[in-house]
């Protein structure tokens, strides 16, 4: 009985870990909307800082065969 009260307890453990990173997970996005709506009122684009960051992720050779 032992073994199912730890699995228990780790079980718990994993569901409690996976409920904090999906709060920073929200909290971070709403960083991120913060700082696209920033960019936006000091008159940049968020479509294109959306596009440079979505280029910028991707490595020189997947930019390359894109282009051509």
């Amino acid at each position: 009985m032992t073994l199912q009260a730890s699995a228990q307890a780790q079980l718990r453990q994993f569901v409690e870990q996976i409920e904090r990173l999906e709060e920073e997970k929200k909290a971070t996005a709403g960083d991120i909307r913060d700082k696209y709506a920033e960019a936006k009122a000091v008159g940049f684009d968020p479509k294109v800082l959306r596009k440079i960051i979505s280029l910028r992720k991707k490595s020189q050779t997947e930019r390359q065969e894109e282009e051509a």
